[in-house]
């Protein structure tokens, strides 16, 4: 094997050669890390995606050891690079109106709380999740009443947020909705932007896309919320840090608000702070003595 390769292990155990070198030690420390500035559980089988991700950054930077740049983030605790880092090993899989169950109960939450409604999306990701709750708003409210409805969309990953803002996305995924969702909601493009489709400005402006670690100890929203939508998130924690968030959504939901997870997630764990309404559809198990003290909690201690 030349000297400028080092080697690598595929799924069925065999060799083959890398350009960039890559230990045990290294993949350990990235857990590590990720675990600590994102709260994410990084598991033994995503060694090589991790790999993959991250090697793009070290090319970048004509490096060949992980352990170099690995030593260059801890050196430097305030770089961009760390927001790079993050943006690398985090999984961005959405779609349109995805796990379609929960938006005629949405819908019905809407009706009856009116534009007065407050929607929290909690993992926008590229923006097809929080796009679909302001398309469900229109649909519900009419476009009139649903332009004074805000939406807060957040994410860790400012890439993704970068797509979301733009909202510009394939015609292959636009054209997955029907005909009509189509042409109230979306732009075909044209020239440069052929095979492309961007969301109507009147959409946009209902949601405000901010950047938010859901492990940090500060959450800057204006909570409570109506409805909190954070599906197939808590998948990438461990039972500690879904619990602490969990704990900290109860202080941003109204008593009789909603908490919408994804189709893999079970906080049933968590009975005594929430309990199930529909599928993956929770509320605040409000007669609950410690739902109400997790609550107070996480709004900074018991209302006056």
């Amino acid at each position: 094997m030349p000297a400028n390769t080092h080697s690598g292990f595929n799924q069925s155990g065999t060799p083959f050669a890398r350009d960039i070198e890559f230990t045990t030690q290294d993949f350990e420390r990235i857990r590590e890390l990720i675990y600590r500035r994102a709260g994410i559980v990084m598991a033994d089988n995503k060694r090589e995606m991790v790999y993959s991700r991250l090697a793009k950054r070290l090319r970048l930077y004509e490096m060949t050891r992980f352990s170099d740049y690995l030593a260059s983030l801890n050196a430097n605790p305030s770089s961009d690079e760390w927001e790079a880092f993050t943006n690398a090993l985090t999984t961005n899989l959405t779609a349109f109106f995805r796990e379609a169950h929960h938006f005629p109960m949405l819908a019905e939450e809407i009706r009856r709380r009116g534009t007065s409604i407050k929607i929290w999306c909690a993992g926008a990701s590229t923006g097809e999740e929080p796009y679909s709750l302001a398309m469900t708003v229109q649909e519900t409210l009419g476009a009139a009443a649903a332009a004074s409805v805000k939406i807060l969309a957040t994410d860790i990953d400012t890439e993704a947020l970068a797509t979301a803002r733009q909202g510009v996305y394939s015609l292959e995924s636009v054209e997955k909705l029907d005909e009509a969702r189509c042409r109230r909601f979306f732009q075909r493009g044209s020239g440069s932007r052929q095979g492309k489709a961007r969301v109507r400005p009147e959409l946009a402006a209902m949601i405000d896309f901010r950047n938010l670690n859901l492990v940090t100890n500060s959450w800057s929203i204006n909570g409570p919320f109506d409805v909190i939508f954070c599906r197939n998130v808590m998948i990438y924690f461990d039972k500690t840090t879904q619990s602490d968030i969990l704990g900290r959504f109860a202080g941003q939901l109204k008593p009789d608000g909603l908490l919408f997870a994804g189709h893999s997630e079970n906080f049933s764990f968590l009975n005594q702070v929430f309990r199930l309404k529909g599928q993956t559809v929770y509320t605040l198990a409000s007669s609950s003595p410690t739902a109400r003290a997790v609550s107070d909690s996480a709004r900074g201690g018991p209302t006056k």
